[in-house]
């Protein structure tokens, strides 16, 4: 599967227990096809204390399956497929086939 979605993207949420909402995506895990998305698919982790960190229930995101987070539309703010184009000057930039705005 080609990686449409980069660090430091906005993207929304499709599926599961975080319909809707939307973050930035923080982390991507190309093998495992999944993202890390800020606050998104929060879990609570018991941690265990050790010389620098005090122990206790530490909440922090978990990756989510890339085929349930879609881009935002630069222009709108709605969910957008990704598409790729090259340019007259040969970079190849990625698009929002919904708006036609360049994200990159």
């Amino acid at each position: 599967m080609v990686a449409r979605i980069k660090k430091g993207d906005k993207v929304v949420v499709l599926a599961g227990r975080d319909k809707g909402k939307q973050g930035e995506v923080l982390k991507v895990l190309p093998t495992d096809e999944r993202a890390v998305v800020q606050g998104v698919n929060r879990v609570k982790r018991h941690q265990r204390a050790t010389q620098t960190t005090t122990g206790g229930i530490v909440e922090r995101e978990a990756p989510i399956h890339l085929s349930n987070l879609a881009h935002l539309d630069p222009k709108d703010g709605k969910p957008t497929r990704i598409g790729t184009k090259i340019l007259k000057d040969g970079r190849k930039v990625r698009f929002a086939k919904r708006s036609g705005e360049q994200i990159d």
